[in-house]
């Protein structure tokens, strides 16, 4: 994995363990060599995953819609930092960029980005890993949630496991690095449906 996406929330949380994990998880990809695409703001944990990897000499690439731009959040500071149109173009220059996604605690904005990895993985429109941090156990009832979708029979069994789930980045790294990719929605027959 030579670049990661990582999702994550843009406010400051009054806990300050989750801008100091930000700020980890961008500092420890960098020490990988794995290099950072990730929404290009300058505030929140965003912020601080773009300073820790640039801190630790990481590559950075920002990604931010121009509405959010042209309201002084960019992060100008980043190896390249790309203007979009918008959260679709957004999302799909994440998914062109990176080799794999990493979620780590977010709001609204970060659960559409890692519903929509697992949604185009689960197509077919890539065939990455996608990971979670679960920190703190910030994703527990994610996680409970996403088991439950696959009880019902909401998610196929042969789809079952392209959430990839740990505690530590890691964990997380070393079960990312593994991942076999499933057989996609888009080749499956009507009977496997």
């Amino acid at each position: 994995m030579n670049r990661l996406a990582v999702y994550c929330g843009s406010a400051t949380p009054a806990d300050p363990r989750y801008i100091e994990l930000a700020r980890e998880v961008g500092q420890g990809l960098a020490e990988r060599g794995i290099g950072v695409v990730y929404g290009g703001g300058r505030l929140g944990l965003m912020g601080a995953v773009a300073a820790g990897a640039l801190a630790a000499g990481g590559e950075v690439i920002g990604v931010i819609p121009d509405a959010l731009a042209n309201s002084e959040v960019a992060n100008h500071d980043c190896t390249q930092l790309f203007t979009v149109s918008g959260m679709h173009e957004r999302k799909q220059r994440f998914t062109d960029l990176s080799d794999g996604f990493v979620t780590i605690p977010g709001g609204v904005g970060t659960m559409d980005e890692l519903w929509e990895a697992m949604s185009w993985s689960q197509l077919g429109y890539h065939t990455k890993p996608v990971g979670l941090l679960n920190a703190f156990g910030f994703y527990d009832d994610l996680l409970a949630f996403n088991r439950k979708m696959a009880e019902v029979g909401f998610v196929r069994p042969v789809h079952q496991n392209i959430l990839i789930a740990a505690d530590t980045l890691a964990g997380l790294l070393a079960k990312m690095v593994t991942y076999q990719p499933h057989t996609p929605i888009f080749r499956m027959k009507a009977d496997d449906l």
